[in-house]
């Protein structure tokens, strides 16, 4: 009986310190990007006196700092060992140039981390050259150039920036983290044609073509750490129609992505064959924003090819399905709650993951096969320029979890499992 005492004294104890080493930590991050923002000011105003600082309508600049914790418990979702983590970091800065009435330029750089969620450190989210190349009274054309960004599916531009989204975590059957730097944007050009007519209402048509890096971390993330060779994505092809009718606070949208990637081995050490994989995702979308109630949500297929990688001769090609509703309420002018449930399935033939289980002999678990998530959450205006944000998730499933392609079963090895997340945003 005292042994046991004991033993719960120590775990009791050991809680508290943790948790109490994850405040410390979290007020140490939020003290350093306090003075970095200080900083900034202090040069700003300093620029400002000597007339060499402007943030008029040719030169704009701008940026956020967020600081958070979260605390994951069941997965590998931030960390391995399922503790309260300061894991939720991201600073950026972003800027953009008008150079003349027909080109401007416009870069944003961030400084993210989010765990095991994707790499971190610092990355360019874009830097693009934008060419308007048309402009009348109903119609508008214009050409981007360089690191552009991925304005195809409903929070694809807002996901980059923390206070623009509409939570904390978004939901990963659409935006999973482990294809965030890929997703964010790609290296080539872009164009966007949008019309405006008194009848119709509006309409955006984008197409675009690049490709993205693929570091050493994100093969990691999205192979699995036996990766020893080289990723890479060969290209990615896409193209999205909006639509809000005229006078209406609706928006309906419309996206298809093609995109193929491959994997080189280590030719000294590999556990896994060379591969190809190829990836298409088709999405619809709607989003209401009224007053006080905002109703958002998106449904859709992806096609996913693997040949190779486990072996030379293994070929695999299925089909996933997935969609997520989302209900935001402004209750005052400074506090909105949300809430969101979504539903993935990694194969729309296996969607309770037994054939999955049954197709690795027992060494992935069947609950990989799918992700289901209930969120609520809340969001406080502090001041103009400084917010609060609140999540809980309840999830059921491993399906999105990385690594992807060689799910960490030892870890993860729980069906359900929680999620709670606050962070603190501040943008200037």
């Amino acid at each position: 009986m005292l042994s046991k005492l004991k033993t719960n004294t120590a775990v009791e104890i050991f809680c508290r310190v943790n948790i109490l080493y994850c405040f410390i930590t979290f007020i140490s991050r939020t003290v350093v990007l306090a003075v970095i923002l200080t900083a900034y000011y202090a040069g700003a105003i300093k620029a400002e006196d000597n007339k060499t600082y402007s943030n008029s309508q040719d030169f704009q600049f701008h940026g956020f700092i967020s600081q958070g914790i979260i605390d994951v418990n069941g997965s590998d979702f931030v960390n391995d060992d399922g503790e309260l983590s300061t894991e939720l970091t991201e600073i950026g800065l972003n800027a953009s140039y008008q150079l003349s009435d027909k080109f401007r330029l416009a870069g944003q750089v961030v400084y993210l981390d989010g765990g095991n969620r994707y790499e971190k450190g610092f990355r360019v989210d874009y830097a693009l050259l934008d060419w308007s190349a048309y402009n009348s009274e109903s119609w508008q054309t214009n050409i981007y150039l360089g690191r552009f960004k991925n304005n195809h599916w409903l929070y694809s531009s807002s996901r980059v920036i923390p206070f623009a989204r509409p939570s904390i975590i978004l939901p990963q059957s659409v935006y999973f983290d482990g294809f965030r730097d890929i997703a964010v944007g790609s290296d080539g050009a872009a164009v966007k044609i949008s019309h405006s007519n008194d009848g119709l209402g509006n309409f955006d048509f984008t197409l675009s073509y690049g490709k993205s890096t693929v570091s050493n971390e994100q093969t990691d993330i999205l192979l699995g750490d036996i990766a020893m060779g080289v990723a890479k994505q060969e290209y990615e092809n896409h193209a999205s129609v909006y639509w809000q009718p005229a006078f209406s606070p609706w928006r309906f949208g419309f996206s298809l992505l093609d995109s193929d990637f491959s994997y080189q081995k280590n030719e000294m050490f590999d556990f896994a064959s060379d591969a190809d994989f190829s990836f298409q995702f088709y999405t619809i979308n709607a989003i209401y924003e009224g007053e006080y109630w905002e109703f958002s949500g998106e449904i859709y297929q992806q096609r996913f090819v693997t040949d190779g990688f486990y072996d030379p001769n293994f070929y695999k090609d299925s089909t996933g399905q997935g969609y997520y509703g989302q209900i935001r309420y402004k209750l005052t002018s400074d506090l909105t709650v949300l809430a969101r449930y979504e539903n993935f399935y990694l194969d729309k033939e296996d969607k309770d993951g037994y054939k999955l289980e049954q197709s690795t002999g027992g060494a992935v678990p069947y609950y990989f096969g799918f992700h289901k998530d209930i969120t609520i959450g809340i969001n406080y205006d502090i001041t103009s320029d400084f917010s609060v944000r609140m999540e809980y998730h309840w999830v059921n499933g491993a399906g999105r979890l990385t690594p992807v392609v060689m799910p960490n079963t030892l870890i993860n090895d729980s069906e359900d499992w929680r999620m709670w997340a606050v962070q603190l945003m501040y943008w200037f």
